[in-house]
C-alpha cells in the first residue's frame, strides 16, 4: 500500500490488516474509468482509499454518506465552538459589567446579520469590531476602568 495511505490508515485508526485499496484505471473510452479491488473488500463501513493507475502520487478516499455526514456535522460542531470561543473573548476583552448581558446583545446582533431566507449561507463578522460597538452603544454593559485610577491618572 502506499506510504501516505498507510498514515492515514494508521492515524484514523482504520483496519490495519485488510484496508480496502482500490486502483483507477483508464479505459478505452476517455470518459469511462474502472475501479479494481487491490485489497480488501466492498462490504464494509470503512473509507476506501484509491490509487490512480496512471499517477502514483495522487489517491483519494471514499467514504460512506454517514460517515461523510458525520464529518460534515463535526465540522460545524467545531466552528460553531470556535466562533463561540472567539466572541467569548472578545466580550471578556472589553470587560463586561455582566457577561451574559453582553452575549445576549451580541448574539441579537448577529441573528439579524443571517439572512433569514438562506440560514446556512455563510456570513463574514468582525468579532472585536462588533462587540467594541456593543461597548459605544452600551456602555452600562462594561465596566469602565478608569473609574478606577486617581483622577490625575485618567
Amino acid at each position: 500500500m502506499n506510504d501516505k495511505l498507510e498514515v492515514i490508515n494508521r492515524t484514523l485508526g482504520l483496519n490495519k490488516d485488510n484496508p480496502i485499496l482500490l486502483e483507477l484505471k483508464n479505459t478505452e473510452n476517455e470518459n469511462i474509468r474502472e475501479l479494481h479491488v487491490k485489497n480488501g473488500s466492498f462490504d464494509t463501513n470503512e473509507p476506501w482509499f484509491v490509487t490512480d493507475s496512471e499517477d502514483k502520487n495522487k489517491a483519494y478516499a471514499v467514504l460512506p454518506m454517514e460517515a461523510f455526514n458525520q464529518l460534515v456535522q463535526t465540522m460545524k460542531e467545531i466552528q460553531q465552538e470556535n466562533f463561540n470561543l472567539k466572541l467569548e473573548k472578545s466580550i471578556l476583552a472589553q470587560v463586561p459589567a455582566d457577561f451574559e448581558d453582553v452575549w445576549v446583545v451580541a448574539m441579537d446582533r448577529i441573528e439579524n446579520l443571517v439572512d433569514k431566507e438562506n440560514p446556512n449561507k455563510p456570513i463574514s463578522i468582525d468579532i472585536d469590531k462588533l462587540v467594541k460597538d456593543i461597548k459605544e452603544e452600551h456602555p452600562n454593559l462594561f465596566i469602565n476602568m478608569r473609574n478606577f485610577f486617581p483622577p490625575f491618572l485618567r
